[in-house]
């Protein structure tokens, strides 16, 4: 199988867990803010056990990797996933990830396409950030150096799952928690600046050609249902699932139809394809 690794590449030290055979087909899985790779673990662990290479980074400024001060763009996160891939050998990879990490899946396509086998796009959006959305994201950014993780933390844990899955899910609420309150908030104020300058994703998804899969929680309120169907209108090839009983994060709060639905999804439209 493998364990948790280190890496530095592009001025950042990256820590990555890499799971499964090291000849199966590679599956990338990128989080969302304020989380880390370990946010994926129920994903890595059944991709592994069907016999995937699973490989889930701490972005820079996130979990155990190092923090760059300042504005990180979704262009510098894909960028060091292309920079990861190549120093693990792999040439085409599923790329997937969740919110922001869905959004740095778009950006990968759009700076990497060649290197894309499919794509996974859990609780996202396409289009470019509002000038509201940029006066929140640089405001928030503000607030986390200032005041740093915690407060925000406990505002956000029933917008980041479903409300009824924190009492219902203590356990899942948690380690969500745990994962917002441990990330620095430099790397975290990082982030929301670089991604309040994202371009619109709608032209590259429209140009994909690749297998895509679009999940999202049927009670997501930060990225609704709205905003995949409107990503599956753009990729009329993609696949379109709605996970039930989750909000923002299916992986964690449904884990097993989440993963039913992604290895469905890889034995089809990947594996079968070639």
């Amino acid at each position: 199988m493998s364990k948790s690794k280190t890496v530095t590449l592009r001025g950042a030290t990256l820590h990555y867990d890499d799971l499964g055979p090291s000849g199966g087909l590679p599956v990338l899985l990128i989080h969302g803010h304020p989380f880390d790779r370990t946010l994926w673990a129920p994903q890595a662990v059944a991709l592994a056990g069907a016999g995937y290479r699973a490989i889930t980074p701490d972005l820079r400024g996130y979990g155990r990797s190092s923090v760059t001060p300042g504005k990180v763009l979704l262009a510098d996160f894909a960028d060091d996933l292309a920079a990861l891939l190549d120093h693990l050998g792999i040439e085409r990879a599923v790329v997937g990830g969740v919110s922001m990490g869905g959004q740095i899946s778009m950006e990968f396509q759009r700076r990497h396409p060649r290197r894309v086998r499919a794509l996974v796009l859990s609780d996202t959006s396409a289009p470019a950030e509002t000038a509201e959305g940029k006066e929140f994201r640089n405001r928030l950014a503000d607030r986390l150096l200032a005041e740093g993780m915690d407060g925000y933390a406990d505002e956000v844990i029933d917008r980041m799952l479903a409300a009824y899955n924190v009492a219902a899910m203590p356990d899942v609420a948690a380690r969500v928690l745990g994962m917002m309150r441990a990330t620095d908030p430099r790397g975290a104020a990082a982030a929301l600046r670089g991604r309040a300058e994202r371009p619109d994703y709608r032209d590259t998804l429209a140009a994909v050609t690749a297998p895509v899969l679009i999940v999202v929680g049927a009670d997501d309120v930060f990225t609704p249902v709205a905003d995949a169907e409107a990503i599956h209108r753009l990729v009329p090839h993609a696949a379109l699932t709605v996970v039930e009983k989750a909000g923002h994060l299916p992986g964690a709060e449904q884990p097993e139809s989440f993963n039913t639905v992604l290895l469905d999804f890889l034995a089809a439209q990947v594996t079968a394809g070639g």
